[in-house]
């Protein structure tokens, strides 16, 4: 029996479900879908075309961002705008390490996409659905943002390091907590303060 719940999380306009519910979703359908093409191609080359496809999907979300981002910018502070979309309903809890013109530095410190994975026993699709799509988005959001992560949560580690850098830009770290920081803060209640 459906009953509908009695209080709806807030959802930002367009958006619909959050991203954790959405690849809660995904998660279940790619399974399936895995499983069949594994059967016919087998399971190695199977994961690469679904990783294939988690790519240029994450990378044409990228440029759909961007071309919605304020006042037309691309770049790391109308970024740091779609952290909230990502940790909404505390799917990420984020430790904010620096930012500054060019540098945006962020670990993140639980990630409950990873927990969901584990959760619906797929835990080495994690990588392929979710991680996997970080680089992408970033490459497809701005081509001068570089993404550099040495670790996640996903693959055992006790933290993700997302360290994104624009290219040409200026990175001497400000003293007050700047555009982005104060983005990452109004918009995400667990973020800590940036250390300068």
């Amino acid at each position: 029996m459906f009953h509908f719940p009695a209080k709806t999380e807030p959802r930002e306009p367009g958006v619909g479900r959050s991203l954790l519910e959405r690849r809660r979703i995904e998660a279940e359908f790619a399974k399936a879908l895995l499983d069949v093409m594994a059967e016919n191609v087998g399971r190695e080359r199977a994961i690469e075309l679904l990783s294939e496809t988690v790519t240029r999907l994450a990378e044409t979300a990228g440029r759909d961002f961007a071309r919605e981002a304020h006042a037309g910018r691309a770049d790391l502070s109308a970024y740091a705008e779609i952290l909230p979309v990502w940790s909404r309903g505390n799917a990420l809890e984020i430790d904010l390490k620096r930012q500054d013109e060019g540098r945006l530095e962020f670990d993140v410190t639980r990630c409950r996409y990873a927990e969901m994975y584990r959760d619906l026993g797929i835990p080495e699709l994690g990588s392929v659905l979710s991680c996997n799509r970080d680089g992408a988005f970033c490459k497809g959001f701005n081509p001068a943002i570089k993404l550099t992560r040495t670790r996640t949560i996903m693959e055992g580690a006790d933290h993700c390091d997302f360290r994104y850098v624009a290219e040409g830009a200026a990175t001497q770290p400000r003293r007050t907590p700047g555009a982005i920081g104060r983005v990452i803060r109004r918009m995400l209640p667990g973020a800590r303060r940036a250390r300068a």
